[in-house]
């Protein structure tokens, strides 16, 4: 059971990591590849739900999406896909593509978008300043996909020193195994989990 002043709305952010076309839908990029988006929909509800539960606690909704262009690979990127046998791979969320675009929960006037290249929300987005700024230091996260873009920003947040919550039924893998040993291996090293239901209760009740 998530305690209430874990999450407390005046100390938490609610982050939703890369609910994007081409993780997320049928015509995005990933679905193309033949990877299995089953389990993202009901991840993506979770996820919107969530996001009008802090509306609604005055908790501040924070969005990071993946934005490439051509070049953007790093030569490590390129070496390490070189390295396994990878000739190439479909190119993802590149920018003014509708594959970039926001999939299930949407950001409204006002709040803070963090366009990254990267798997960690945190590298080169100035997500850490934002939430020095306004004086956040718990971190809700939610989206896309568990084992990658979610568990590296989680680990990052947790070493620079951010409490972490994974509202573990509004994350998903396309691949159950994945998904379960990523949220065993941040709970073991990183994070709490709760659902996305118990932390809406806490935020209802913290607006009483």
């Amino acid at each position: 059971m998530i305690e209430t002043e874990w999450i407390a709305p005046g100390r938490t952010a609610l982050l939703l990591v890369d609910c994007q076309i081409d993780f997320a839908s049928p015509d995005g990029a990933m679905a193309k590849a033949g990877h299995d988006l089953s389990a993202v929909p009901a991840a993506l509800r979770n996820a919107a739900m969530l996001a009008d539960a802090a509306r609604a606690a005055h908790v501040p909704c924070l969005f990071a999406r993946l934005i490439t262009r051509a070049g953007d690979e790093s030569r490590a990127f390129r070496e390490w896909n070189a390295r396994r046998g990878v000739e190439s791979e479909p190119p993802l969320c590149r920018a003014g593509s509708l594959g970039a675009e926001f999939a299930g929960p949407q950001p409204r006037a006002g709040e803070a978008v963090f366009d990254k290249n990267r798997y960690s929300a945190f590298a080169g987005t100035g997500l850490e300043a934002h939430l020095r700024d306004i004086a956040r230091d718990t971190l809700v996260i939610a989206g896309l996909t568990t084992e990658c873009c979610v568990e590296s920003t989680a680990r990052e947040a947790f070493e620079r020193d951010f409490h972490v919550i994974i509202a573990s039924d509004a994350v998903a893998a396309y691949e159950p195994g994945l998904h379960r040993a990523s949220l065993k291996a941040m709970e073991l090293n990183c994070a709490l989990l709760a659902s996305s239901a118990e932390i809406a209760a806490v935020w209802e009740i913290s607006k009483e």
